[in-house]
């Protein structure tokens, strides 16, 4: 399995970025998959998450109305598209994929699957 995170940077406040994730090794097109992210000093929190089968998307608060998580499942890729972003939104994002089953949104720990991460400065 591999997750490869690419398109962080730094950006202005108020700018946007989009990051993808190119997934191999699993089954992309029915699997929840997410998007996390770690400030310094900080835990690791999930950002947003999409559940591949159904399309069903969800957010932390922090980032709605800002923030789309989307996929394209014929390309495996899995994307961020970050807007109006703040400092706040600082920190390494990752991106992680489980292909078990789960009733709710997985948590941090639930994933089996992670990138190596790509940094995000807001500055």
């Amino acid at each position: 399995v591999q997750l490869v995170e690419s398109g962080g940077g730094l950006v202005q406040p108020g700018g946007s970025l989009r990051l993808s994730c190119a997934a191999s090794g699993f089954v992309f097109s029915n699997s929840w998959m997410s998007w996390l992210r770690q400030a310094p000093g900080k835990e690791r929190e999930g950002v947003a998450s999409v559940y591949t089968a159904g399309g069903s998307t969800y957010y932390v608060d922090s980032v709605k109305g800002r923030f789309t998580i989307s996929q394209d499942t014929a390309k495996k890729t899995l994307y961020l598209h970050m807007n109006s972003l703040i400092s706040d939104d600082t920190g390494m994002y990752y991106c992680a994929a489980s292909d078990r089953r789960f009733s709710r949104v997985p948590r941090v720990q639930d994933f089996d699957y992670w990138g190596q991460g790509t940094q995000v400065t807001v500055s």
